[in-house]
């Protein structure tokens, strides 16, 4: 090989093509560090809401409570999705990992981040609310069993589930507008659901604040309910679409930096 086509490779891998060194899986740091990133804006605001109403009362509505994180999650997959897929929940990551499109050695760090993101969240509004972080978690309601909101959990979570797997699908990608619908499904559920449970659909979400107030109480509400609707959403997507979301539900799950295609014999 003469040192012009040496040259010419190597401008075009190295100098047209930036994105070279991103994709390496050894750069799967990024993928954490957006993950952490993210997960800690979404606990930002769903925490806030309770923290921020309990220091300044009459001023955050509960309908402004429950729309802000799906705003807030639209804007963070917009912004960050082609990098990690925008998880921001273990139930999510869960449901990408048993429906093929994406990896199961990645599962433990993307849990791990996303646990550590929402408490750093916690922890930030704690110190500088000066309030609880209890005000910041999901408990179930006065005159409601924990098997009540176990079982809502479970329904809302099926819900947004189905919503992020189906518009990440080969059958029916939608591209960024897939943000659009997953933002005002939390949004909604939000409005209708978080009565009787709060609307976590987020394991994460409910365990940094429950960890920064040493307040478990009826946390595993939080973490069956989600993980038991995810399981369930993945077997409604196998009904409706067969096994694996394609090549375009992989990037999707995986993000664009060296995604890993699990079924790369769909479209």
């Amino acid at each position: 090989m003469s040192e012009r086509v040496r040259f010419e490779r190597w401008f075009e891998v190295e100098v047209m093509d930036p994105m070279t060194d991103f994709r390496n899986s050894r750069q799967e740091w990024r993928r954490l560090a957006s993950e952490l990133f993210g997960t800690f804006f979404l606990v930002l605001v769903a925490a806030g809401g309770g923290m921020m109403g309990q220091a300044f009362p009459d001023t955050i509505s509960r309908t402004a409570a429950v729309v802000a994180p799906g705003l807030m999650v639209m804007g963070i997959i917009l912004f960050m999705g082609k990098v990690s897929g925008a998880h921001l929940n273990p139930a999510v990551t869960l449901a990408f990992a048993l429906r093929g499109d994406f990896p199961w050695r990645r599962v433990p760090g993307y849990i791990i981040v996303q646990l550590l993101g929402a408490t750093l969240a916690a922890w930030f509004l704690h110190a500088v609310i000066g309030v609880s972080a209890t005000y910041g978690s999901n408990y179930p309601a006065e005159g409601y069993s924990s098997f009540q909101a176990f079982i809502m959990e479970v329904a809302l979570t099926l819900g947004l589930v189905s919503v992020i797997l189906g518009t990440a699908s080969g059958a029916q990608n939608i591209g960024i507008i897939g943000a659009l619908g997953v933002g005002a499904y939390i949004a909604l559920a939000g409005l209708w659901g978080s009565p009787i449970s709060g609307t976590s659909m987020n394991p994460a979400r409910t365990f940094g604040p429950d960890l920064v107030a040493l307040d478990f109480t009826d946390y595993w509400v939080y973490v069956a309910g989600p993980i038991v609707g995810a399981v369930l959403a993945v077997g409604f997507a196998f009904v409706l679409r067969g096994y694996g979301g394609g090549r375009s539900g992989s990037a999707a799950a995986q993000g664009a930096l060296e995604t890993e295609v699990a079924r790369p014999d769909q479209a």
